[in-house]
């Protein structure tokens, strides 16, 4: 790491400061609003968060992750996901420590340098973790109609595990 890449943040800190004090903004009161405020938001957004562990957790041990991927690997091969993959491709909609521990077992397992490992990789780099940003950022702005919102983020999820998968097995298969 380079001495000027290790000054950056304390000097983007220093410019807002000098910036809110030329603007002529109180600084520590601003700061103490902006803590106020952010606490208030993580309180309310903490039952969501609680809910979506624990049903992760439940989803996880009960073994219903691998029995759902076992009915649906015959669909999951006819568009493109290897069977090996899905559990990924559930899991990184849910939650990303989920996902991350899914993708360390598809690495373990195949590899690195494998197609499925590849696939995970791309996977992982161009989905969301859908229902948990949904729950933090709906929770914190007190939407309560998502209206379309899971359905074109689930949709834009499969459609990148879907494309990743082709791209991998085109590039590197």
């Amino acid at each position: 790491m380079s001495a000027l890449s290790s000054l950056c943040i304390p000097f983007f800190i220093l410019f807002v400061i000098i910036f809110a004090l030329f603007r002529r903004v109180n600084v520590w009161s601003a700061f103490l609003d902006g803590a106020k405020n952010g606490l208030k938001c993580a309180v309310e957004i903490l039952p969501s968060l609680f809910g979506l562990v624990v049903a992760i957790e439940m989803l996880s041990a009960s073994g219903a992750l691998d029995a759902l991927s076992s009915l649906a690997a015959p669909i999951t091969r006819f568009i493109g996901i290897p069977g090996e993959i899905f559990p990924l491709t559930l899991m990184r909609s849910i939650s990303g420590g989920g996902a991350t521990a899914v993708f360390r077992n598809i690495l373990t397992l195949h590899g690195a340098d494998s197609y499925l490992g590849r696939c995970a990789a791309v996977i992982m780099g161009s989905t969301e973790t859908t229902f948990y940003t949904i729950a933090v950022y709906f929770a914190a702005t007190r939407v309560k109609n998502i209206r379309y919102t899971l359905f074109c983020a689930l949709l834009a999820d499969l459609t990148g595990s879907i494309v990743g998968c082709i791209i991998c097995r085109f590039l590197f298969d």
